[in-house]
């Protein structure tokens, strides 16, 4: 496991091809001091943004803030080490924008040792001098609760904490004495240990607290000479995770910063323009906004310094099983297996203990299903010691399920994928009066996944369990257009079943039929955690298989912010999984919070892609390909970026808030052949001598309708009336820019017009059916 930055922050030297190392190799002294921002020495100013003069950052970040009104009137903040350096900077920073700082410093020197009240002094005065507030406090951070103790008397709260104090005793590891190690410790680690317990109580009964730890490129990287300090800065960032998730259900959260910035301990070994790119002042903001009431940022680590940050997270190598059931595990196995041990390809991020603990489980449940391993095995299928006869199982009918439904089940789907009356054409999908109305593409899986999984716990020969199924990837193809209510049948079938070593993967085709003709057809992709070991294929020539989308900018990217009730009202359409509600469920699956289905993020995409490129028009949408790779939390932000290629639409869903990608090599096929939907009978009368009139306005505006409607900017209808009655109305439609015969009272492009508030204005235009004569 290694720690990787997050890939849009890491920078790139002048004329080179891959990302510079964000630390050089050390120098004689560290650049670690009292106030913060340890670590190896920094790289040179080369690698540095040469587009940022120095204060440019500060200012920036400053006019930012500013612009967002990130103000803390009434908040309390409490600085450690804040005489001079990083300390001094949050200080005043904080005091600026309206909270009251309690100003700690021991007044000591860099090694710990002396004490004095002037630096702290000093910067209270400069606080004072410009209309802020704060109190001094000379306490050592060993004495937390003195320090608690000076804000709640001075200003009766206390808010947030920065732990930023500390000093250095660098020796190498041979020469590093009981009291280097141990006054580094109690400092840095016990001594913001004490500082954060003082003040927990307080921001618990209050539900609000904002915490920083202090740790270091030392501690991230090790760096030699530092032995002491790089384990006591590691150990902040244990600490600071901890409390984080302790923290969460109060609102209070702690970070992790890991600043460079130069001070008064630097200027002996760095020169000036050096000093000036590592400014305090381009690590303060950072700081006051993971403070922030708004900031909702918990348990991360930050590296920062020179105006630039990057987000630190744990990546780790797939691994690889290196014992077999009731066998011993050998130091001959493991060598044998090391490269796959420390392949990084499609590594995982784990972000939680228990996310960490899950592949633990996998392991032995493929232990416990695959017998003993093979040290010559070629493939995780052959090394198994029974294998299964497959051909009992393809080909296998799993049941028949007739889905009756009336025109709730797709407005209420619409619903829960996302679809909102403030979209233009909502009307069409959640209105079932429009003349218009019909079902979103995707709801073919509806009805498709009631029929599956009666007969899957009984394949013969399987070790199945549902609890431990997962939803890999969908395949969706439409033949036409679904009916918005009535009887669906829908057939389900085991295509193929693959060994994948630690489980093993059922491909099942869903065929559904409204009466005798086939409406669309499903392709589940499961995977079933400890099913497999059984010596099966591994791929399959049944499986529709995913496409990666080019390598360039997408065409398009839409944005859904998803409700904090998005599952549950997405599993009203028939998914009833408790993972998705239940919190004490979801955490026996590994999650902290319950997941939004994977087949509600497929439609939220689905839609976009239909909106996007294929106006709404359902006739259009032939197929869909998903692989499902990241689970998104209700309330996330997906961001469907979509690519066009001739009739395929390739896209893939993010997470905007992590970066993740939540579905990947997903792409939709469209087609411009109109197969018209299940809708009411048009409008049928007798031959009108106007007829002729209308179609050849018709045939005019052929290829200018929609143009013609926005120049206009208004809404024309023709009702034609014969022996006092409306025989028949004309209105344009956009879908195929020509007038044609419509009973949409008021309609155009899909879009319902109301009649006091439109952005257009509606005519109607009363027409007696005679060629000659029109009454306006």
């Amino acid at each position: 496991m290694h720690w990787c930055r997050h890939q849009p922050c890491r920078g790139r030297g002048p004329d080179q091809d891959r990302p510079v190392p964000l630390v050089s190799p050390p120098r004689r002294r560290c650049l670690h001091f009292p106030e913060g921002g340890g670590g190896p020495v920094p790289p040179p100013l080369s690698t540095l943004p040469r587009a940022l003069p120095a204060g440019a950052v500060a200012a920036a970040g400053e006019r930012s803030a500013m612009a967002a009104g990130l103000r803390f009137d009434g908040r309390v903040v409490l600085v450690t080490g804040a005489g001079g350096g990083l300390g001094r900077a949050y200080a005043l920073a904080f005091a600026e924008r309206g909270a009251s700082v309690v100003v700690n410093d021991l007044g000591g020197d860099f090694k710990g040792y002396g004490k004095s009240s002037s630096a702290a002094d000093k910067v209270v005065n400069e606080i004072r001098a410009k209309g802020g507030k704060a109190v001094p406090n000379y306490d050592s951070v060993e004495d937390g609760e003195k320090l608690v103790k000076s804000a709640l008397e001075a200003f009766g709260r206390i808010d947030i904490v920065i732990n930023n104090a500390g000093i250095l005793r660098d020796r190498s590891f041979v020469r590093i004495s009981d009291e280097d190690w141990d006054i580094i410790h109690r400092i840095h680690l016990r001594g913001s240990f004490l500082v954060t317990r003082a003040a927990w109580n307080h921001m618990k009964n209050q539900k609000f607290g904002r915490i920083i730890m202090t740790s270091s490129a030392a501690g991230i990287y090790g760096n030699f000479g530092q032995a002491n300090y790089s384990a006591a800065k590691l150990g902040l960032l244990g600490l600071s995770n901890t409390i984080a998730i302790e923290g969460r259900k109060y609102n209070i959260h702690c970070n992790t910063i890991a600043p460079t910035a130069g001070s008064r301990l630097t200027q002996t070994v760095m020169p000036q323009d050096l000093i000036d790119a590592f400014k305090p002042e381009y690590v303060a903001p950072l700081v006051l906004w993971l403070c922030h009431e708004s900031c909702m940022e918990n348990g991360s680590l930050f590296e920062v310094g020179a105006g630039w940050i990057g987000k630190l997270r744990w990546e780790r190598s797939l691994g690889a099983i290196v014992r077999g059931k009731d066998e011993p595990m050998t130091p001959e196995a493991v060598r044998d297996k090391w490269e796959k041990v420390c392949d990084f390809d499609n590594a995982s991020k784990p972000r939680s203990i228990q996310e960490s603990i899950s592949v633990l489980n996998d392991a032995l449940s493929q232990i416990e299903s695959q017998g003993s391993i093979s040290m010559n095995s070629t493939s995780s299928g052959s090394a198994v010691s029974s294998s299964l006869d497959t051909t009992n199982i393809v080909g296998r009918e799993l049941t028949t399920k007739v889905y009756t439904y009336t025109h709730l089940e797709p407005i209420l789907y619409a619903l829960g994928v996302g679809m909102s009356t403030k979209d233009p054409d909502h009307l069409k999908f959640l209105f079932e009066g429009s003349e218009e109305f019909c079902c979103l593409p995707s709801f073919g899986v509806i009805p498709a996944q009631t029929s599956m999984f009666d007969g899957i716990p009984s394949l013969p020969g399987l070790n199945i369990d549902l609890a431990k199924m997962l939803h890999g990837e969908q395949y969706l193809e439409l033949y036409k257009p679904l009916p918005t209510s009535g009887q669906l049948t829908s057939v389900s079938t085991i295509a193929d079943i693959l060994d994948k070593g630690s489980g093993a993967v059922l491909l099942i085709d869903v065929n559904t039929y409204c009466g005798k003709d086939l409406v669309c057809y499903n392709q589940f992709s499961l995977f079933f955690v400890g099913a497999g070991g059984f010596g099966g294929k591994r791929t399959s020539e049944k499986a529709k298989v995913t496409v990666n989308p080019p390598k360039r900018l997408p065409d398009a990217v839409l944005s859904d912010v998803t409700t904090t009730d998005q599952a549950a009202l997405y599993r009203l359409s028939g998914d009833w999984n408790p993972l998705h509600v239940d919190p004490s469920f979801a955490a026996l699956g590994g999650f902290q919070k319950p997941i939004l289905h994977g087949l509600c993020t497929f439609g939220f995409a689905a839609r976009n892609v239909l909106k996007q490129f294929a106006n709404n028009d359902v006739t259009r949408f032939k197929a869909i390909k998903v692989r499902f790779a990241k689970p998104v939390i209700p309330g996330q932000t997906l961001q469907t970026e979509m690519w066009k290629e001739g009739d395929r639409i390739h896209f893939q869903t993010k997470v905007k808030e992590t970066g993740d990608i939540a579905i990947a090599g997903g792409y939709v096929d469209i087609t411009s052949a109109i197969d018209k939907p299940f809708a009411r009978e048009p409008l049928k009368t007798a031959g009108l001598q106007s007829d002729l009139v209308f179609e050849e306005i018709g045939r005019r505006v052929k290829e200018i309708g929609n143009e013609l409607v926005k120049k206009v900017n208004a809404i024309f209808q023709w009702d034609i009336t014969k022996d006092g009655k409306t025989a028949m109305q004309w209105t344009p439609a956009s879908s195929a820019n020509v007038l044609e015969l419509s009973r949409s009272v008021r309609s155009v492009g899909g879009k319902q017009m109301r009649e006091s508030s439109s952005i257009m204005d509606c005519c109607k235009i009363s027409i007696m059916d005679s060629v000659k004569s029109f009454l306006i």
